[in-house]
């Protein structure tokens, strides 16, 4: 079972989803476990019960080098949930 910490890390995981789906970086879970080889229904039973054991720490990293989701964000929840956001031109700011 994880710890109260590490629930909240697994939330924040499923936050960053929502957000690149809305964002439409992403078109939804199926997009994100075939591009990364990850068994859709063990993340849909990590979402469903954050406290179960299925969740991998690989999958954090696939946000943070795919899609620019801050470390930081995940792991404390202190900052903003992207790296760098993007100005109106397409620069990183």
């Amino acid at each position: 079972m994880q710890t109260e910490d590490s629930q909240k890390i697994v939330k924040r995981f499923f936050q960053a989803l929502q957000y690149l789906k809305e964002q439409k970086v992403i078109r939804g879970k199926q997009t994100f476990t075939q591009a990364h080889g990850i068994n859709r229904w063990n993340m849909n039973t990590v979402g469903k019960k954050p406290s179960s054991d299925m969740f991998q720490v690989a999958w954090l990293t696939y946000l943070v080098d795919d899609y620019g989701v801050s470390a930081t964000w995940l792991l404390t929840g202190r900052g903003d949930i992207l790296k760098f956001r993007k100005d109106k031109r397409g620069a990183k700011s």
